[in-house]
């Protein structure tokens, strides 16, 4: 009986020791890719349930804007294998040669992305690039201190409501929006136009409560604006958690921008990556993320199961006489840029009463 149990406890003791290096064996060869994402930008959960059925671990970083990603990027202190990317940083990136194109094959799941998400002008192949959320700047107001018809960026400059109204502190968005309600391209590098732009945001500048970000959802709730420049993902999550508050998208069009997927020239495994990515643009996990994070999805199949309220929601999901004048941001090269540089430095010296 005593050899039975000694016996029993070599056996044992033998299969954790070739357990245990079967395990190291496996944490040894597990595959790592890195991942550059914008803020909060993904569903919860998400990046565990694609480890744990891939096998990969997934080295997680966020940005908090472009620029600071394309210098992350460019240094080459980390090898990044799938980055975010704005439509103008896209566009820049693909000119620079610093993105490769992507194995379709790998990445099945495109198929199933809105048709208006594709072959936008800065990629129009997708050969670099694959749809992952997208939206607008538009206007969120409270119904109840504004009594005016809001479908325009003309309720932007309405004296009625001086020092109630909020502006995005970001120079392409409101020299942009300025633009957009004289009828120009926000992508304009015109001299007049821009001229014509800027004494426009000078003329308005007194009826500004204040220009910021994240203190608009603060001013808002409280009443103490009553209108205000917004990204759609916010606007719409104000609006669908107080009565009192909408949000349109105007009817001369806006920025409508296409957050993508792609690969660094410099990836260290590309076909991880493009599982990764191809792991995100499944339906469910489209759906997960558009739910959580509150922006509108490319993924058709995906928008399909959202609720009726939302995909009848002509702030989210707009209709084509709007969609059609909303464009996307183009790179612009330094030389343009610092035409809307010198504009907002311009407009935010002002001093006003």
């Amino acid at each position: 009986m005593k050899r039975s149990i000694k016996y029993i406890a070599l056996i044992c003791s033998i299969t954790l020791v070739i357990s245990l290096f079967v395990g190291c064996g496996k944490r040894e060869n597990k595959k790592t890719i890195n991942v550059l994402n914008y803020g909060e930008n993904i569903a919860e959960g998400l990046l565990k349930e694609f480890e744990e059925k891939y096998n990969i671990k997934v080295n997680y970083k966020t940005f908090d804007d472009m620029e600071t990603m394309y210098i992350e990027v460019t240094s080459g202190k980390t090898k990044w294998d799938a980055i975010l990317v704005a439509d103008y940083m896209a566009d820049r990136m693909i000119n620079e040669d610093l993105l490769q194109k992507i194995n379709k094959d790998n990445i099945p799941n495109i198929k199933d992305m809105n048709e208006d998400d594709l072959g936008q002008a800065f990629d129009p192949n997708n050969d670099y690039t694959v749809p992952y959320m997208n939206g607008t700047i538009g206007i969120v107001y409270n119904k109840d201190l504004v009594k005016d018809k809001v479908d325009s960026w003309n309720i932007m400059w309405n004296e009625k409501y001086s020092k109630q109204i909020f502006v995005l502190d970001a120079q392409r968005d409101v020299i942009g929006m300025a633009l957009k309600k004289l009828g120009y391209s926000l992508n304009s590098t015109n001299p007049k136009e821009l001229e014509e732009a800027k004494q426009a945001l000078i003329a308005q500048k007194p009826l500004v409560l204040k220009y910021g970000a994240d203190e608009v959802k603060d001013l808002m709730t409280s009443g103490e604006a009553s209108i205000a420049m917004i990204w759609s993902g916010e606007g719409l999550t104000l609006a669908d958690e107080n009565d009192n508050l909408e949000y349109v998208v105007p009817k001369e069009g806006a920025n409508f921008w296409l957050d993508s997927w792609a690969i660094p020239k410099n990836a260290n495994d590309k076909e991880s990556a493009e599982a990764f990515i191809n792991f995100l643009s499944e339906k469910e996990n489209a759906l997960k993320i558009a739910e959580e994070i509150g922006y509108t999805t490319p993924h058709k199949l995906a928008m399909e199961e959202q609720p009726e309220e939302v995909r009848n929601n002509k702030g989210a999901y707009m209709p084509k006489e709007v969609m059609d004048k909303c464009e996307v941001y183009k790179y612009l090269p330094q030389d343009k840029l610092r035409l809307y540089e010198d504009i907002w430095n311009e407009v935010k010296a002002i001093k006003v009463d």
